[in-house]
């Protein structure tokens, strides 16, 4: 049987694309190597990164709806959103609802704002499992989240000029 089909990415540079990078630093080792990958695929792309830091998961959407909010009134809104953090299993069902509520709700902003969006918050049983996704010199997810947005980004442009 045939392993997963691996996509060969457009790569084409997205210069003076504006990225909001919203990290959840909840474990700071695990924000510091997602942030890491994810800055490095954005200016990869010749891209500009705008971070803001909150505490957790749960956090993250309502900051990225305020800061799309805040960028479009001042005339400056933001071509994609990458959003970087990570929910370790516990001994509670607190996981699951943090896990769920936050990926739904990024999902619900990117479709309701028409704004690709890169969800990088990794939901692990562990810290060993967490380092791995998140280390850039292992499976870098910080830097996946980031491509994928930029993708659908080029994505988004080439329609538009298409339909034009």
């Amino acid at each position: 049987m045939a392993g997963p089909r691996q996509a060969q990415l457009d790569a084409t540079p997205l210069p003076g694309a504006r990225v909001l990078v919203v990290e959840a630093r909840f474990y700071d080792e695990i924000a510091d190597e997602l942030l890491a990958g994810a800055q490095a695929a954005i200016a990869a792309a010749g891209a500009e990164s705008h971070v803001i830091t909150v505490p957790g998961a749960l956090e993250a959407p309502a900051m990225v709806a305020i800061a799309l909010d805040a960028a479009e009134a001042a005339g400056r809104p933001f071509d994609a959103v990458v959003v970087l953090g990570c929910v370790i299993r516990g001994e509670t069902g607190h996981y699951d609802i943090v896990a769920g509520e936050s990926a739904r709700a990024l999902m619900d902003l990117a479709v309701a704002r028409r704004i690709p969006l890169g969800n990088g918050i990794l939901t692990v049983e562990n810290e060993a499992q967490a380092l791995a996704r998140a280390r850039v010199s292992e499976m870098n997810k910080g830097g996946g989240a980031a491509e994928a947005a930029l993708a659908v980004l080029r994505h988004k442009r080439a329609l538009a000029e298409a339909f034009r």
